[in-house]
This record gives C-alpha cells, structure tokens and sequence, in this order.
C-alpha cells in the first residue's frame, strides 16, 4: 500500500513537477501514489484540483504531497490557500531566488514545450527518434554512416531502451544491432558494422540477469538457459575485446546511467548545455 499520494500539478504538462519531485522522492524508502494534474491554467481548474487534494487527504488520513510549477500567480494563490497538504512551489523556491541573486526577472511562461516544438532542436530530436525506430534491432543497414552511436550486444541487454532514451532526451541519432549465434561462429563483428567501427558502444550483461529477462519473455526456452546466456556473453565480450570496441554492463545501471555514460565516451558535448 502507498504511504500516501504525492500530487503533481502545473498549468502546463507538469513533466517538470514529476521529474523534479520523483528526483526528490527517490531519497526516501516509501512507495506513494502518484497523481500528475496537468493543464490547471484558470481558475476553476484549481478550485477542482484542491477539492481533488483534499478530498485525498480526507481519505486517507494523511496530508498529500503537492509539488507545483504554477505559473500564474491566481491560480498559484488558489493552490496555496485551498489545499490542505504540504506543498512545495518549485518555481517560488528556485526561480525567485535566482531572479534576486542574477537581477534578472524571469519569464514566467507558461507551456515552454510550445516554444520547444517549433525549434530546431526540436526537429532534430524527433528526427532522432525516427531514425532509432527505423534501425531498432538491426531492422536495416540502410544509411548507417547517417548513425551518431550503434549499440550493439546480445539479445535483451538493453540496447533497445538506451537507443531510445538516447533519440528522446538528447536527440542522438542511435542505431542498435543484436549480436547472434552467426556472429559468434565467424568470430566477426556482422560486416555491416565493420565500416562504423568508431561510433559503435557494445553493452553486455551478467548471464543470471539475462537468463531472468529473458525467461519472462520465453521460459524453458534454449533462448533463456543459464548454460546459452553464458555462453553468448562470453563471445560478445571477447567479441568487443578483439575489435577494440567500448562496453559496459548494463547489469545494476538504470537506462540513464548507461546512457550519459555512452554520452561521455561518443559525444560529450550533448551534456553540455
């Protein structure tokens, strides 16, 4: 059961308010709710979403959470005077502060992902993320010189995930290819590749860890034994050994730390803003 429910609430799509809130809430042992509320831009949207918060805390006998990035100051004033929870204003504990330290006053915008959508940045991700999708799991060799990074890597090692983790948040053009018992018998990287050497990234994983993935996928299966995904690893690694390609373990990373990792080894210059 949930300790109790944590609010997210903003006048625009609140991915702000929940990825900045779960980074706080990831320091704490406990398991609560979730609840984003995007789009409270008027006034009455913030008279139902108090009612919403209260109603919770009633319920549960517990004050909600409410992590807001409320731009307008009425609806702002409405949130803060209404709910009956802990609230923590993001923009009024960071932007102001920063707006007396710097003397610059902010912009106080609402819905920043419109001005987003029409810039080239913009664009350039979401071409990124077409190209990771067309090149999913060697799906195509076509205009691989065209690829920022080619992941590759045994089944289910996570290439498919960071591939798109990596088109989304940072815009990088990745093409991902699998590793396979051919590979292994001709002792040779898959001849599609070998031009791209420099922009390729290998991952692997601990075989008990891929032998649990992969069970879910296909249980009993020669696919998931412990004795194959032994096996597999061991020749990607010695694979990536011999080729003089850079590899990490995917095994206790989550899919941003393997992903900023690859940034730093192929393209440093996305982490820089």
């Amino acid at each position: 059961m949930p300790d109790r429910t944590v609010f997210f609430i903003s006048d625009g799509t609140g991915i702000t308010a929940e990825t900045f809130g779960n980074a706080i809430l990831a320091q704490f042992d406990f398991a609560p709710r979730r609840v984003r509320l995007p789009f409270v831009d008027t006034p009455d949207k913030a008279h139902q979403a108090v009612r919403q918060v209260n109603h919770v805390g009633e319920l549960e006998g517990k004050r909600p959470i409410v992590f807001t990035t409320l731009v307008d100051r009425e609806v702002l004033a409405i949130i803060q005077g209404g709910c009956k929870a802990m609230l923590l204003d993001m923009f009024g504990t960071f932007v102001a502060p920063i707006e007396a330290e710097i003397g610059i006053t902010s912009h106080h915008r609402v819905g920043r992902f419109s001005d987003v959508s029409k810039s080239q940045a913009y664009h350039d991700r979401i071409e990124a993320i077409n190209f990771s999708l067309a090149h999913d799991d060697g799906q195509s060799n076509r205009d691989l010189e065209a690829a920022e990074v080619i992941l590759i890597g045994v089944s289910r090692s996570g290439k498919t995930p960071t591939s798109l983790y990596l088109a989304m948040q940072h815009g990088l053009k990745a093409a991902n290819y699998p590793l396979i018992p051919e590979d292994f018998e001709r002792q040779q990287m898959p001849p599609a590749l070998v031009p791209h050497k420099k922009k390729i990234f290998g991952l692997t994983i601990a075989p008990e860890r891929l032998s649990e993935i992969r069970s879910e996928r296909r249980p009993n299966s020669r696919y998931a034994s412990i004795e194959n995904c032994r096996m597999e690893i061991s020749e990607a690694e010695a694979m990536m050994r011999r080729a003089g390609i850079r590899w990490l373990s995917t095994t206790t990373k989550s899919i941003e730390e393997i992903a900023t990792t690859i940034l730093q080894e192929v393209r440093p210059e996305r982490l820089s803003y």
